[in-house]
């Protein structure tokens, strides 16, 4: 925990992701990454000088694999509020749309959801599990698909909702969360999208796995070139 809390709280207090008083709602999908972020939030709570407050929100796609109970369990053991959302995503984006490229929509649609809930419960910050490799896959992802040289950005205000999207987790690898619930022996959805796998964002990571075969410094060089282009426009963002 003590390796991932030193990438969180780096994050957090680089980009004043966190002030005091706030209430942030978990995006909690089951997988690695956001159960590692509700864990860390939760421990950093305990001694952070800013006091917050924690919930965590599920949104039921629909899918026959999602695991409400796991994710019950999870929050109990962790000590945090639960809240799950049932939805129609899957029968509006596969059945009905029956959609080739279904991740923009269904992300869309679920982020939707969890931000109409946590307004309904009162918070004003959404936190999610957005990790380092996630920063590169999606800077290639929009590069390649759309010709622009972006990524997500580690704070984000949404105007219409009042609500403030941040992400603890861009400095951590993804090896590192992966670490963490092995080592914590905690049992995570073994899927939490039908296109795990098979999406474009898979081809991204196998990219730079190939990549570093030859070039094995690739994921610090490409991290470090999209942070010294972005980190200005970012934290301006963030003041303003």
């Amino acid at each position: 925990m003590q390796k991932i809390l030193g990438y969180l709280r780096k994050a957090i207090e680089d980009f004043h992701m966190i002030e005091e008083g706030d209430k942030i709602a978990v995006g909690l999908s089951g997988g690695k990454d956001s159960i590692t972020l509700l864990s860390a939030l939760k421990a950093l709570a305990r001694f952070y000088p800013k006091k917050f407050d924690l919930i965590a929100i599920s949104v039921d796609p629909g899918f026959e694999f999602f695991d409400r109970g796991l994710l019950e369990n999870v929050c109990k053991e962790i000590g945090v509020p639960f809240f799950c959302e049932e939805s129609h995503i899957k029968e509006i984006v596969f059945d009905i749309r029956n959609e080739k490229n279904p991740c923009s929509l269904c992300a869309n649609l679920r982020r939707g959801i969890l931000n109409t809930t946590a307004i309904r419960e009162g918070c004003n910050k959404i936190a999610l599990g957005h990790n380092e490799d996630d920063v590169l896959e999606t800077f290639l992802l929009n590069l390649f698909y759309t010709g622009s040289i972006s990524t997500f950005a580690p704070v984000s205000y949404m105007d219409r909702s009042k609500m403030t999207l941040i992400r603890p987790l861009i400095y951590t690898p993804e090896k590192e969360t992966k670490r963490f619930v092995k080592k914590n022996n905690i049992t995570v959805m073994p899927k939490t999208c039908p296109m795990d796998g098979v999406s474009k964002r898979e081809d991204m990571k196998k990219m730079i796995h190939d990549l570093q075969i030859d070039i094995p410094h690739v994921k610090a060089n490409l991290y470090g070139a999209i942070m010294r282009s972005n980190i200005k426009g970012w934290k301006q963002e963030e003041q303003e």
